[in-house]
């Protein structure tokens, strides 16, 4: 008998109350999620602790009948590498610390139960990141969770899946939904007894189509899932029985059942980006005689989307301009262990500048934020940590995150692209092994998902001619032209070039930006001072320069928001990346925050520029402002002083009298106030000249 009445899924959380220890200093009680790097890894030098720490907790057993249900452990987030131990036995060990896994562990429940688990970011050669510029934090800094479920159930073991993928094809007017479910049946049940019935739901939860399917023999060695064998997708290029064994799940589990059906839609209510971000659910119930062992559901949308290299981005066959930022997910004092409301949060800021797309950087983000994503319509850039430096000793690591996040984030209508690395030509040494790698990781995402396209993001200095390049199928380019070099212009040259020697290639550019902080400020910014001027100055020209290249299939700022990089001590502030638009506490929006939210939100606005640099010693000083309206109006201590017409960005001479001066900018209803200062002793916003040795992480 394999069924005898066992229940619905239950997840029971195991966040509060564990004991953290770390090398030799005394245990401390901490909740999940945590990280021990909340602050030295964001302190500067390059010095956070980087090593084993050690979680403990006692729990007692859940409840649960034994002879019809089985019990995991689920880990959200635990980096970099977890050894798992429950009452002195080990269940899992992990490799990569941005996805989840799972363990099933009802064999070794006890009434009470010690569940310890050893947490390592070492630097080491066999697990990514381990060169990049962001700090590694340590620790379990995603929920843990039971899973209490069927002894037959849908799948849990295979990379952490969700038991069920989706696959929207739209056609016109119409679509078809192919629902493809994932059930582990117990060894010898008898596979004619179950079923599975698929439904679909419409945004208010009604069910609109349904189906009842069979269940069918089903192995995860296919090459649907990416089985790594010469003849399907390795074309010779690869070590393919070098991978095999390194990459291979171990599944407990002996019989695999798939049960699919293909729903055909007329005239569905499409997702649109940030125009309409409709979602459906899609269900899944598995049945035995009728009555329900398990269910399982997602969120998604139906979409269709295209690239192309003289028009950009195509969204349900209309152009759809992609113009969004980039993120780091820490935060000031918490690092990455950060909660819901912080996620949520963010996306309202991402939103406020009325960006359409977002790029994860630089490995899987919390489920949580991907859901936000759907739900906003955020076009997203999802990637692995496959990073600034190639180590052929962690090729393995890099398929089995790529794996990951494939399988994990399947259903996230918002992902367009799977991100095979990031500037991995910065310091790699050998280049024959790298390119093998990328070609691995291209065929595997193409086998596992092809519905998506793969995108390489590459370093400012990676020749356009070189074949690492032209692996993916688009190529985007970290440029901090203007920045790191001199000369904004060159990016313009760049573009012009690249398309005209290859019209072919969709083009992108993954990351822009400059160091900004709010405490610095120069009626003269230039390159290099770090002033929020130049910040600004830089992303005016740079929205300017997309305009003239409407063709690029994305643009994301580097960064919506300041984040932790321990190895950098620049702008006065040890151990932060400042190119943020928002700092990294979220409570200071930089001007440059309001000058995309001036080009790209069409909720009328007005900003006045520069107000935290109040002290000025010119009697004379111009007064700029960024608005969404065609018209300013300028005033002085209460007096009129000029009616400007721009685009976006407007400026105005201001004659100042001693002392406080109120500057008002007006359009319409809208207003903004500053007071500036004039003063024979300015106070000191420049920036020191003294740099640490760690000036910069690489």
């Amino acid at each position: 008998m394999f069924y005898k009445g066992g229940s619905m899924r239950n997840s029971i959380s195991l966040n509060p109350n564990w004991k953290f220890s770390i090398k030799d200093q005394p245990a401390i009680d901490v909740n999940i999620p945590h990280t021990w790097n909340a602050i030295d890894g964001q302190d500067g030098g390059n010095d956070y602790y980087r090593g084993i720490g050690t979680y403990e907790k006692t729990f007692a057993k859940p409840d649960f009948d034994a002879n019809t249900q089985d019990v995991y452990l689920e880990f959200c987030g635990v980096n970099a590498t977890a050894t798992v131990l429950l009452n002195g036995q080990k269940v899992a060990s992990h490799d990569g610390g941005y996805s989840t896994f799972r363990a099933n562990v009802t064999a070794l429940l006890q009434e009470e139960n010690d569940l310890r688990i050893a947490v390592d970011n070492t630097v080491n050669t066999r697990v990514y990141p381990q060169k990049a510029d962001f700090t590694f934090y340590g620790g379990i800094y995603r929920d843990v969770n039971l899973l209490v479920v069927s002894k037959n159930h849908f799948e849990l073991d295979y990379y952490g899946m969700s038991g069920m993928q989706i696959t929207p094809e739209v056609t016109g007017e119409a679509a078809d939904i192919n629902m493809e479910s994932y059930v582990y049946l117990e060894e010898g049940a008898d596979a004619s007894a179950y079923t599975v019935e698929l439904s679909i739901l419409d945004h208010e939860g009604q069910v609109v189509l349904k189906e009842e399917a069979a269940l069918s023999d089903f192995t995860f060695d296919q090459p649907r899932f990416g089985a790594i064998t010469d003849e399907n997708w390795l074309k010779g290029k690869g070590r393919a029985a070098d991978l095999v064994a390194d990459v291979s799940v171990d599944l407990s589990h002996t019989a695999r059942q798939a049960a699919s059906h293909v729903f055909h839609m007329d005239q569905p209510h499409l997702w649109k980006g940030v125009v309409d971000p409709y979602l459906y659910t899609a269900k899944a119930s598995l049945l035995f005689h009728g009555q329900v062992l398990d269910e399982i559901s997602q969120r998604f949308g139906v979409r269709s989307f295209a690239v192309y290299p003289d028009k950009g981005f195509y969204l349900n066959g209309k152009p759809y301009p992609l113009h969004g930022v980039s993120r780091h997910q820490d935060f000031k004092g918490i690092g990455n262990a950060i909660p819901k409301e912080q996620h949520k949060r963010d996306m309202e800021l991402i939103k406020e500048i009325g960006a359409n797309t977002v790029r994860l950087a630089h490995y899987q983000h919390d489920q949580y934020f991907y859901d936000l994503c759907d739900e906003e319509g955020m076009v997203v850039w999802a990637e692995i940590p496959y990073i600034s430096e190639h180590i052929p000793s962690a090729r393995a690591n890099t398929i089995t995150q790529m794996r990951e996040l494939i399988l994990q984030n399947y259903n996230h209508t918002c992902i367009v692209t799977w991100g095979l690395s990031n500037e991995i030509t910065i310091s790699t040494k050998n280049k024959k092994d790298m390119l093998d790698n990328h070609h691995v990781l291209n065929d595997l995402c193409h086998n596992m998902d092809a519905t998506r396209k793969t995108v390489l993001a590459c370093y400012a200095m990676c020749n356009p001619f070189g074949k690492v390049v032209h692996i993916s199928d688009i190529v985007s380019y970290n440029l901090y032209l203007g920045w790191y070099v001199p000369g904004l212009f060159l990016n313009d040259i760049f573009f012009a070039i690249f398309h005209t020697r290859y019209p072919k290639r969709v083009l992108g550019y993954s990351e822009y930006g400059a160091e900004g902080m709010p405490n610095l400020h120069s009626e003269h910014p230039h390159r290099g001072d770090h002033t929020e001027e130049y910040q600004a100055r830089y992303h005016e020209y740079m929205v300017r320069c997309f305009a003239r290249f409407p063709w690029l299939w994305a643009t994301h700022v580097w960064n919506m928001f300041d984040f932790a990089a321990d190895a950098r001590d620049q702008g006065g502030e040890p151990g932060m990346n400042h190119k943020g638009l928002v700092t990294f506490d979220r409570q200071t929006k930089k001007d440059s925050f309001y000058l995309y939210k001036a080009y790209w939100n069409a909720e009328p606005m007005v900003h006045i520029c520069s107000k935290r640099f109040v002290d000025r010693k010119k009697n004379r000083i111009t007064v700029k402002a960024y608005s969404n309206q065609p018209s300013l109006q300028f005033y002085c201590n209460g007096e009129l002083v000029a009616t400007k017409e721009a685009d976006h960005v407007f400026t105005c001479k201001i004659d100042l009298k001693d002392g406080e001066n109120e500057i008002r900018v007006v359009a319409g209803d809208l207003e903004d106030t500053a007071t500036f200062v004039r003063t024979d002793t300015p106070a000191n916003y420049k920036l020191s000249k003294k740099r640490s040795k760690s000036a910069n992480w690489v």
